[in-house]
């Protein structure tokens, strides 16, 4: 029984594989609801592109603020916003980290890419 997933907006295939999937308690899965998180992406099928936002909080002569850099995952066919690819992933190596205590956030780490639940057209075929 294979699941398929579609953009919500425009209906197109967007050619995710459950293989790929990370399980709902996965450590950084745990407190997200309503989204689902992959390893990998078919990138034809996606249009990624960088934001960069700064969110003030007060303001003074400098401006002070606090700056959010994210990448945003369009849907190809529509441009809908489908999620977002974090860095929060696994670590790319398998060391325990530094001092055997977990792996720490200066170790390489893979892609994560998080939609919402809400973005997506979730359909089984059997």
């Amino acid at each position: 029984m294979a699941t398929i997933y579609s953009c919500k907006e425009c209906g197109a295939n967007l050619n995710l594989n459950t293989l790929h999937l990370f399980p709902p308690d996965f450590y950084f899965e745990a407190g997200n609801k309503n989204t689902v998180s992959f390893s990998e992406i078919d990138s034809t099928k996606f249009k990624l592109e960088k934001e960069d936002k700064i969110r003030p909080f007060f303001e003074t002569l400098n401006y002070w603020g606090i700056q959010r850099k994210r990448i945003k995952i369009k849907c190809d066919s529509c441009g809908f916003l489908l999620g977002y690819v974090y860095d929060d992933g696994p670590p790319l190596t398998n060391t325990t980290g530094q001092l055997h205590m977990g792996p720490s956030q200066v170790i390489p780490r893979a892609p994560r890419y998080r939609f919402k639940t809400k973005a997506l057209q979730i359909a089984s075929e059997t």
